[in-house]
């Protein structure tokens, strides 16, 4: 089956979201932990593989990064989603949302708008409606997504650049200095964000 994006993502030549070096950073130092999550999710399936790619194309329609979308939709593919379900969830459409799932992607999305930072009270829904340790899964899924949106986004302005469509409101020194950022800093934010969960650990908070 051909991957297929919708045309508002494919050929978009504006930024939907544009993200800080900080804004990145931070993103990356919640990837270690959130990463280990999702690993181990794997081997236990606690929150269904399909369910974690809805959450994921979800933050991805909010941040509206190419890149990821392409990548995702091919995932989303072989694991038995119609390009017409794929295609709903990174164009804000919501005919397909499960209803068991709903409060999971509406927490994504309200993720994705606050760039990562929600309020206690949007932890408590998603614990109320799906358990701890399901919604650390969630929580996990979307941190990953993000951190992937934030570095995907100038990759996506660059490749359009290269194609000769380049971003109205991008500039050639703020797509390479942000991949740059990222890839340099990226080891330094993976230290960080482990050294968090042992002092987190140990504290216990």
């Amino acid at each position: 089956m051909s991957v297929k994006i919708p045309v508002s993502i494919s050929s978009r030549t504006t930024f939907k979201r544009k993200f800080t070096f900080l804004e990145l950073y931070r993103s990356f130092v919640f990837v270690p932990r959130a990463m280990a999550k999702l690993i181990k999710n794997n081997k236990t399936e606690l929150v269904e593989k399909e369910f974690i790619e809805r959450i994921q194309l979800a933050i991805t329609e909010v941040n509206g990064c190419a890149a990821c979308s392409y990548q995702h939709t091919k995932m989303a593919l072989k694991m038995g989603m119609s390009n017409e379900e794929i295609g709903s969830f990174l164009t804000g459409d919501q005919c397909y949302i499960k209803e068991e799932e709903n409060k999971g992607i509406l927490f994504a999305q309200h993720f994705a708008d606050e760039k990562g930072i929600v309020k206690p009270y949007a932890i408590d829904v998603i614990i109320e409606a799906y358990g701890k340790e399901e919604s650390e899964i969630i929580l996990a899924a979307a941190q990953v997504m993000l951190a992937g949106n934030m570095y995907g986004i100038p990759l996506s302005a660059f490749q359009s650049r290269i194609k000769g469509k380049p971003f109205t409101d991008s500039t050639l020194v703020y797509e390479i200095g942000m991949m740059l950022f990222g890839f340099l800093v990226l080891p330094f934010a993976i230290i960080h964000g482990v050294l968090d969960s042992i002092i987190r650990r140990i504290f216990k908070f």
